[in-house]
């Protein structure tokens, strides 16, 4: 069998079919080793020096996440945060780049204040708009392009092919915050990105019990290895333990998007048109403005995250929030369980969200179940 062929099922549910070659065993130990010994002649033939960016449990997670990606190399951080800021502290001071207008919104702050104050160049526009980013492009200034898609908390989509032809025509490399897509559904890197973001604490890790981001490369190149030296001197490394979980979480990662993405479907199609509910945001409705794009590059599925606005407006908003039983009121999304949220609450004033908005992480529950629940919560709200 070419294990080169084999399905992303396959590859997550095995872990690429790792076995301990000493013992046998179907999952790898946890190395909480800080340190390596050195050989007699002075080397370090293993390869392991220090465990801050040398730690084997971070190989299997790296590798299964490099295959499902179709990357030449993968890296795990700390966090979300520490894999996407890696990508831009790996450029200099004065560089030029751009990034969508709606957002993940720690990203789109940090970008707005610590990364302008260090010297870049940082341009919002409307991504899933390709003349705006044509236009916004500087032709051997534009160092990086940053993508979200779907973007949270609005759920649009950008043409990945589309921005990276033009990008790349002026000098300018295409990151993808692919964090709600997935590998599942959507592998930017066939699509000509050049770099694949994951906030891992999300749906590759799925149990909400981690902390984790990563990377994935389309080249070894030197751009990559300045992001990995980035992650090692900044120290913006995973911890074994929570590397053990996130491959743990990563093995059942196809199943769960699948299901996730059925019963997000499900829920936007039961609330479109409600009488309490002013617009369901959700690329898997035909009438989505990025349904098509989305249909094209995102193979059997659009995700489990999707928003309704709620037609009664902000304080109606937070109340059903308040009163749902089965959907668990918390932020974070891409667990088993389902999540809602009043997201313009904890951006503050200055997003960009409709304050009548409620963002929703479709879990693995019975999605009836799910939708009776968020029915109830709605009908309390305006009782």
């Amino acid at each position: 069998m070419d294990k080169s062929k084999l399905s992303a099922a396959s590859i997550a549910a095995q872990a690429l079919g790792w076995v301990d070659p000493v013992t046998k065993a179907v999952t790898p130990a946890i190395h909480p080793s800080s340190t390596y010994i050195r050989d007699p002649d002075n080397q370090y033939r293993s390869g392991r020096i220090y465990a801050r960016d040398n730690n084997p449990s971070y190989d299997q997670a790296e590798a299964v996440l490099a295959a499902l990606e179709g990357a030449e190399g993968a890296a795990v951080f700390a966090s979300g945060m520490a894999a996407a800021t890696a990508v831009f502290l790996a450029l200099a001071p004065g560089d030029h780049v751009l990034a969508p207008k709606v957002m993940y919104w720690s990203l789109r702050n940090w970008l707005l204040t610590e990364a302008t104050r260090w010297g870049l160049k940082v341009e919002l526009v409307e991504t899933g708009d390709i003349d705006a980013v044509r236009t916004a492009l500087r032709p051997g200034e534009t160092k990086l392009v940053w993508l979200e898609t779907p973007a949270n908390p609005l759920w649009t989509v950008t043409d990945i092919a589309a921005v990276a032809e033009v990008a790349h025509a002026a000098g300018a490399r295409v990151a993808v915050d692919s964090t709600v897509a997935t590998p599942v559904l959507t592998r930017p890197l066939a699509l000509g990105a050049d770099l694949v973001m994951h906030s891992a604490t999300k749906y590759l890790n799925g149990h909400s019990d981690v902390i984790a981001g990563a990377l994935a490369t389309a080249r070894d190149d030197e751009t990559w290895q300045r992001i990995k030296r980035i992650r090692a001197q900044n120290g913006a490394v995973l911890g074994p333990f929570e590397a053990w979980l996130l491959l743990r979480g990563m093995r059942t990662l196809v199943p769960r998007v699948r299901q996730a993405s059925a019963t997000a479907l499900a829920i936007a199609e039961h609330f479109r048109g409600r009488d309490l509910v002013s617009a369901v945001l959700y690329p898997g409705l035909d009438d989505a403005p990025g349904h098509a794009v989305a249909a094209r590059q995102m193979q059997g599925g659009f995700g489990g995250m999707l928003s309704v606005r709620v037609k009664a407006g902000v304080q109606a908003a937070i109340a059903t929030a308040a009163s749902v039983e089965l959907w668990k009121r918390a932020t974070s999304l891409g667990g088993v369980e389902s999540l809602i949220e009043h997201r313009a609450s904890v951006e503050g004033p200055t997003s960009p969200v409709p304050d009548d908005l409620l963002r929703l992480s479709a879990g693995i529950e019975d999605p009836a179940e799910l939708i009776a629940d968020l029915e109830q919560a709605l009908q309390s709200a305006v009782a």
